[in-house]
């Protein structure tokens, strides 16, 4: 059943806003899409901080808008948290008393969580009493987080949380936002033009072009459709569900198992029977007629190919088929001319282990 829906129409200047939104209230919804598509002001719009000149707002059943009744629920009357680009926490207040400024204005039954309990699921318990100037970014973004989790009952928002971090602090952060994704039952729409943060956390996305949805669907399926810039993009990746099944401590390495195969890749730090997602970017995948034996590629998978396009720029893109595992490769024209490529073509894939994402 679909539990959160959006129907917002507004103006911004030259800029037309129509937007229409359905899907499931749970899990994270990621909303990607080039600079200037929208995605702010959808969450905007959503927290009430922006209203447009039409539109109507439901999560659950419980409507924050709807212009056709003149209805609009103010923003600070919305089980909504917001996570912005940048932190902005009260500098003079410790950390217990920025996660307390709003939280002690939630009526005791609205609380979902206890401060502590925030505190320890994204790892604060022992930054309480310092001041936000000595915090590291990471620390500091995650203190935001946490702030607006213990306001919102319903739905979290986050917009680009992880843009102003540098990588050293983005790859503290990840875990913390994967145990939110796995132990919170509030569902997240959470902005990032960053398909690598995608990855880790989102199970939906919504993809935005020109202040319009364009596409919506499971994750591993956006990302591979040849249809949608994602795919057409030098950053394009696939997104793999994988199981850990053995760590090889001798020589650095992690085999995980999912529904194509197995892959070899550069040790993960996380126990053995641990379901873990990866990416693979396309341009890191190539293609053999024969499984090769005399090369240094760990991993050579059997593929079907599904479809594949050619972007005219002397680059082909393949969308296959490992065991129902979506998986991208991105080849020369003349590779494929060469191949002869054509669907149901059956093939093998070839990926270094270094190339797998965690």
């Amino acid at each position: 059943m679909t539990d959160l829906q959006a129907r917002f129409q507004h103006r911004l200047g030259n800029f037309e806003f129509c937007i229409e939104l359905s899907c499931a209230a749970q899990g994270v919804t990621a909303i990607t899409g080039p600079s200037g598509s929208g995605k702010t002001t959808l969450l905007r719009c959503i927290a009430g901080l922006e209203r447009p000149r039409e539109g109507r707002f439901s999560i659950n059943e419980q409507v924050w808008q709807d212009s056709a009744r003149d209805l609009f629920v103010p923003a600070h009357q919305r089980d909504a948290g917001y996570v912005f680009q940048h932190s902005n926490l009260f500098p003079h207040l410790s950390v217990r008393r920025n996660l307390e400024y709003g939280w002690r204005r939630i009526p005791v039954e609205k609380r979902v969580s206890s401060l502590e309990e925030t505190a320890d699921l994204l790892g604060l318990s022992h930054l309480l009493d310092r001041t936000p100037d000595h915090l590291s970014g990471g620390e500091r973004q995650r203190v935001a987080i946490a702030r607006a989790l213990l306001v919102s009952s319903r739905l979290l928002l986050m917009d680009e949380p992880l843009t102003s971090l540098d990588l050293a602090s983005k790859r503290e952060i990840y875990p913390y936002l994967e145990r939110l994704h796995t132990e919170l039952s509030i569902p997240i729409l959470y902005v990032s033009h960053d398909p690598h943060e995608i990855a880790r956390i989102a199970d939906r996305v919504v993809l935005m072009e020109q202040g319009k949805v364009t596409a919506l669907g499971e994750v591993a399926d956006i990302f591979t459709r040849l249809d949608l810039t994602l795919a057409r993009d030098d950053q394009a990746l696939s997104i793999i569900e994988t199981r850990i099944v053995e760590h090889d401590e001798a020589q650095c390495l992690s085999i995980l198992e999912f529904s194509g195969g197995r892959f070899l890749a550069h040790r993960i730090n996380k126990p053995v029977c641990t379901k873990t997602r990866i990416g693979i970017m396309a341009r890191d995948v190539s293609l053999a007629l024969t499984h090769h034996t005399d090369t240094s590629i760990l991993n050579i998978i059997p593929v079907r190919i599904r479809e594949w396009s050619d972007d005219g720029s002397g680059h082909v893109m393949v969308r296959l088929d490992a065991g129902g595992t979506l998986l991208l490769a991105r080849i020369s024209s003349r590779s494929a001319q060469r191949f002869a490529l054509r669907n149901g073509m059956e093939l093998y894939a070839q990926v270094k282990g270094m190339a797998i994402m965690e």
